[in-house]
């Protein structure tokens, strides 16, 4: 038996939602509240993984992940992640050598969502675009394939 050190009424907690239901397309402010570097799956590199959180509007409070392929084989995946890098400093207007990424959390910035089917067949899921600064679009319904195939 485990104690849990509380009492826990189950019944009030049924009211939460779906949490990890997908949200809609769209361009959404958020900012940064957690970064760390992992190495990939295949552990042939590293990526920066980071944890947005959206500030406004109906879905405000929830957060969404994104990775960035800062070490990695494919050449072209890593020149993406410099480029999206590279634009979340602008948005956050840093200017400096970047050595510690978190110097970027908790400042809002535009960050674009997209639903897309999940890999394994198992209903939706989202996918973050950083977009240039300055585009004023927000984006088209994301296409099966990888990310770095489609820019």
């Amino acid at each position: 038996m485990a104690n849990l050190g509380m009492e826990f009424n189950p019944g009030e907690h049924m009211d939460g939602g779906n949490d990890f239901a997908p949200i809609p397309n769209g361009r959404y402010t958020a900012l940064v509240t957690a970064s760390e570097v992992k190495p990939t799956k295949a552990g042939t590199g590293r990526y920066l993984e980071l944890t947005f959180q959206i500030v406004e509007g109906e879905h405000k409070g929830r957060q969404i992940w994104h990775r960035l392929n800062i070490d990695n084989p494919s050449v072209r995946a890593v020149e993406i992640a410099k480029r999206e890098l590279s634009w979340i400093c602008a948005h956050l207007k840093w200017t400096e050598q970047l050595t510690d990424s978190t110097v970027l959390h908790d400042k809002p910035l535009p960050i674009d969502v997209l639903c897309k089917p999940r890999g394994d067949g198992g209903g939706m899921t989202n996918e973050v675009k950083i977009p240039k600064p300055g585009e004023p679009t927000a984006p088209a319904q994301s296409t099966d394939g990888r990310p770095w195939e489609r820019i």
